[in-house]
């Protein structure tokens, strides 16, 4: 019986999030669905996280999106549909976390794993892949892909929602739909950890009001973006760290965050 399809841990203030399902290709189940709207909501309750770091184990694939077997099982078996057993089957708390999150995708990935990508805030990849949003083919649906068109020519997605095949990651990366792509699954995680640390290292305060603005302006257009901006960031400028980045640069030191 699988017992941690969920994986989470905590170093220096970077979560890894693993999906550990690699005999169904890291597919979501129930369980693991469930287990990431656990890991979520321990990251943003804690305090010593500032970034967090979405992976899976090695198999090829990040995430084959939602377990198709299991779903069909709870159909034969219980008559319902099996989102209807997941907390939060669209993943919107992962969307709403206020920590940056990372994509290490050690392999292809499709459909909810897609969305699992969408949801993240900067992305590497890895090199000889494949990305698709299958749900056409499957008669499942999509509804989570339009924060996408922030990320990939409207056309493009179109040709990805529409005939739900799979196209090289190389082809994305050159629409900037990854940050990095890599030879190796560990020179991905390598490569996401390097860029967590960056922003670990950076004002936490100043991080959160930042990955706010912009995803208010997705949400709410230019004008309404930078209006919110404006109120995340009064926290900002009214804390102590607003005083010690100055002052640590003009003592040539590295500054001493306090996070308020």
């Amino acid at each position: 019986m699988e017992s941690s399809p969920i994986e989470v841990s905590v170093e220096g203030g970077v979560a890894t999030v693993t999906i550990n399902r690699p005999e169904r290709k890291n597919a979501l189940s129930v369980a693991a669905a469930n287990g990431l709207v656990d890991a979520w909501e321990r990251i943003e309750a804690d305090d010593t996280v500032r970034v967090a770091i979405l992976t899976s184990a090695d198999c090829g694939v990040f995430s084959a999106g939602l377990d198709l077997k299991e779903a069909a099982e709870i159909a034969r078996t219980e008559s319902v549909d099996i989102l209807s057993k997941m907390r939060d089957p669209f993943h919107d708390t992962m969307r709403g976390c206020r920590k940056p999150i990372i994509a290490a995708m050690t392999g292809s990935l499709m459909a909810g794993g897609m969305m699992l990508a969408l949801n993240c805030d900067l992305r590497v990849g890895l090199k000889g892949t494949k990305i698709g949003i299958t749900e056409v083919k499957i008669g499942r649906g999509s509804p989570w892909a339009a924060p996408a068109l922030w990320m990939l020519p409207q056309p493009v997605l179109m040709e990805i929602v529409l005939t739900g095949d799979l196209m090289p990651i190389e082809r994305l990366h050159g629409y900037g739909f990854t940050n990095y792509l890599e030879d190796t699954p560990d020179l991905v995680r390598e490569r996401a950890r390097d860029l967590a640390c960056r922003i670990a290292s950076a004002a936490p305060l100043s991080v959160v009001a930042a990955k706010g603005s912009v995803r208010a302006t997705m949400d709410r257009g230019c004008a309404g973006g930078l209006e919110e901006g404006k109120r995340l960031h009064e926290v900002v400028y009214a804390s102590q760290d607003a005083i010690e980045g100055p002052r640590a640069f003009a003592e040539k030191r590295a500054p001493v965050w306090q996070g308020r």
